[in-house]
């Protein structure tokens, strides 16, 4: 059965607009949490996020574009630009027609949606823009990036909250190692930071109005983000054949449904996607040597994911090194996990663990090695990356060094 590489990636998000400042964010322990600049902010209780400040769509995207593109899609195209660039892959012929786009995203185009609404109700118009069906679908950054960059295969969008994008990633991986496809651009774009967007989270009384603090013990919620991470997937044999440099290998990916409750996460589910990410890569508990957590900084979830963590690795939990980035960049949604495999890469490539930034406090319920504050040396062969949404849905990666 195929192997799976992984041949480029790309990002915009709150840490930086490209991988590099990313990474150099990551190893710096730098917190891209602020104060948000938007209209209304005065209505909000919550008035932090991870926003993505000095974007300026007209450096990127002519005026018909920016009229079609919401800015989920115009994130999206960015990172798939990069990514195709640091793949140096071209998608040309039978290749375009063997290769697909799965993006994941739980609102889609909401800012879109937001502002239409603005719009229709509060300004009392009768008509919005002609385009607001086509910018707001779930679908629209998928097929705008299969459009700009002649992928002709599989195209489509996956919205399981916030294990959008490990899903998108893990389908895509499966798509290739059944041969329906040699390559695949995979990952997750996500805008809902607007005012709709803030106040609906508002309202779930699970936000923090002042940080991010995954697994501390005086953690007070979640911090919402922005921001979009893709990967280029494509079959092993297919990229050494072209001579690509491999950044990493997914060894395995596993999902469940907790099939309990619509917000409250379980044990067994999330138990069950990381030993079948395990069993898919053949690998046992005691060579993982990193996590990237799930780590919201809710006080349920960083207890039910640290008690996952103990029961699925048992004594060798003590030895693995556990890490939440959205400590830095907020809580990204449907894109969050393809941002947190960046973490993943770093580790595999350059064998530097991101901290969890704006811990103050051990808590016995979490007594984890989360890498508290500071980044930390260590070299590493493998990764798992936890994604357990809302709608008690979960989605696991492995993934391999190729050193």
């Amino acid at each position: 059965m195929p192997r799976v590489a992984i041949t480029g990636q790309g990002t915009i998000n709150p840490l930086g607009k490209s991988v590099s400042e990313t990474y150099d964010a990551f190893k710096n322990g730098t917190c891209g949490i602020s104060e948000l600049e938007m209209q209304d902010i005065d209505r909000l209780s919550v008035k932090i996020g991870g926003q993505i400040k000095g974007f300026d769509a007209e450096e990127h995207f002519s005026r018909q574009e920016i009229s079609l593109y919401d800015r989920y899609t115009q994130l999206a195209i960015l990172a798939a630009k990069e990514a195709i660039g640091n793949s140096g892959i071209d998608f040309e012929g039978e290749l375009s027609e063997s290769s697909g786009v799965v993006i994941g995203t739980a609102g889609g185009g909401l800012t879109t949606q937001d502002n239409s609404y603005r719009s229709v109700y509060e300004e009392r118009k009768n008509r919005v823009h002609p385009f607001v069906v086509p910018r707001l679908m779930n679908n629209a950054a998928a097929s705008n990036v299969s459009m700009v960059y002649n992928l002709q295969g599989p195209t489509f969008s996956v919205a399981t909250a916030c294990a959008s994008s490990n899903h998108a990633i893990g389908v895509a991986y499966q798509l290739i190692k059944s041969g329906t496809t040699k390559c695949m651009i995979a990952g997750g774009s996500e805008c809902m930071i607007c005012f709709g967007g803030i106040k609906v989270w508002e309202s779930l009384r699970v936000m923090s109005p002042e940080k991010c603090r995954p697994f501390s013990k005086n953690r007070n919620g979640m911090v919402l983000g922005e921001g979009a991470a893709l990967f280029i997937l494509e079959d092993w044999d297919h990229a050494k054949a072209r001579g690509a440099h491999i950044i990493a290998e997914i060894a395995g990916f596993s999902m469940t449904s907790d099939a309990k409750d619509i917000v409250a996460p379980t044990l067994h589910g999330p138990v069950r996607a990381i030993k079948g990410a395990l069993d898919d890569a053949q690998i046992n508990p005691e060579d993982i040597q990193y996590i990237n957590a799930h780590g919201t900084g809710t006080a349920i979830n960083d207890r039910v994911e640290t008690a996952v963590i103990r029961e699925v690795f048992g004594a060798h939990a003590d030895k693995v090194m556990v890490s939440s980035t959205k400590s830095m960049h907020g809580h990204l949604i449907g894109s969050t996990g393809a941002v947190e495999l960046l973490a993943c890469t770093m580790a595999l490539g350059e064998g530097v663990i991101a901290p969890t930034i704006s811990y103050e406090e051990f808590d016995p319920e979490c007594n984890l090695d989360i890498v508290p504050n500071t980044a930390r040396d260590g070299k590493i062969g493998t990764t798992v990356s936890n994604a357990f949404a809302f709608g008690g849905l979960n989605a696991v990666l492995v993934l391999k060094s190729t050193n």
